[in-house]
């Protein structure tokens, strides 16, 4: 397994299949130049077998933390440690960057990714209710 920052969009739109519905290339190429936002894929001989996005977020009083946005792994690669090194990976990266914390949101029933994350070494900061405003549209809405 090799695992690689996304540096283009070809990368970005090779992996497509990982996201939840097909990356728009507009859309890749904004994410790819915005600073401080970072898309990690792993490789399995050559294949496109995972991705993990990250995104740095500053406040003038607490510094720089990553928030692991989503992480992904290819039904027929996953159960193979590749979650996991993806995010020890990303949590690698943000220590280099300076983050004072790395820290994701998990619905609290989805055993499989508070178990990849826990593997990786993140601690349970206690339960928080996530609130929304949705804006009608679905993906649509997140356009300029």
């Amino acid at each position: 397994m090799d695992i690689r920052p996304a540096t283009t969009v070809a990368e970005l739109l090779a992996a497509g299949h990982l996201f939840d519905a097909p990356p728009r290339e507009e859309w890749a190429a904004r994410f790819l130049a915005a600073e401080g936002h970072v898309l990690l894929i792993a490789y399995v001989d050559g294949v496109p077998a995972g991705f993990v996005s990250g995104i740095e977020m500053l406040h003038p009083d607490k510094g720089t933390e990553m928030c692991l946005y989503e992480l992904a792994v290819d039904d027929p690669f996953r159960r193979r440690g590749i979650g996991g090194a993806l995010t020890r990976a990303l949590v690698d990266l943000a220590r280099e960057r300076g983050c004072y914390d790395v820290w994701v949101g998990v619905e609290p029933d989805n055993e499989a990714a508070l178990a990849t994350y826990r593997s990786a070494g993140a601690g349970d900061d206690g339960r928080f209710a996530m609130l929304v405003w949705e804006f009608g549209g679905g993906t649509e809405a997140s356009q300029p």
